[in-house]
């Protein structure tokens, strides 16, 4: 089975990751492609290079390029989980495989902005205004090489809502797979 996750800044994707990579999954991102293009390029590596990196690679080879790239790289995995799925294409390039699984994890804006604050990450917004702002710009994309988190969501298989404590999370990730191991 093959996941792939979306959903908005700290709604908790990491967290979903690091727990199927705990029950036999392997990682991957959207943003490891992302990455690899910034340091050939010798640019720093940081939300907006990010976030610009992307828009230039799908710019230059199509909407679906990043979702492409891992769809290729990692073809014999079995059990892949794919964080930061960000445009509608990516979807529809890895829904190729008839195993592939959106889930989008939602979080209030509020949760989502005092976990930010906890985990204090390079590159996180500091300050309320430019939280909003920075989610504001990735909901709808101005054109096929933006985020477009809304559209993207859009397309879920599945919903996991949280804003609770990482036990409810826990418990809803075990349901996600028990029909795989039946």
């Amino acid at each position: 089975m093959w996941f792939g996750l979306t959903g908005r800044n700290a709604s908790g994707k990491t967290t979903v990751v690091d727990w199927l990579v705990d029950n036999g999954y392997v990682a991957t991102s959207c943003s490891d492609s992302i990455r690899a293009y910034l340091k050939a390029q010798g640019k720093e590596i940081h939300r907006e290079n990010l976030i610009a990196g992307g828009r230039e690679l799908r710019a230059a080879h199509g909407p679906a390029i990043l979702a492409e790239m891992l769809r290729d790289s990692n073809s014999n995995v079995e059990n892949l989980v794919i964080d930061s799925i960000r445009t509608p294409a990516e979807v529809e390039a890895l829904r190729e495989r008839p195993d592939f699984r959106l889930i989008e994890v939602q979080a209030s804006r509020e949760v989502r902005w005092s976990r930010l604050q906890s985990r204090a990450r390079d590159g996180d917004p500091t300050d309320w205004e430019t939280f909003v702002a920075q989610e504001e710009a990735e909901l709808v994309a101005a054109d096929e090489s933006g985020q477009a988190l809304d559209a993207t969501a859009a397309l879920a298989d599945i919903v996991i809502i949280n804003d609770d404590d990482s036990e409810t999370l826990r418990e809803a990730l075990e349901l996600l797979l028990r029909p795989a191991e039946s």
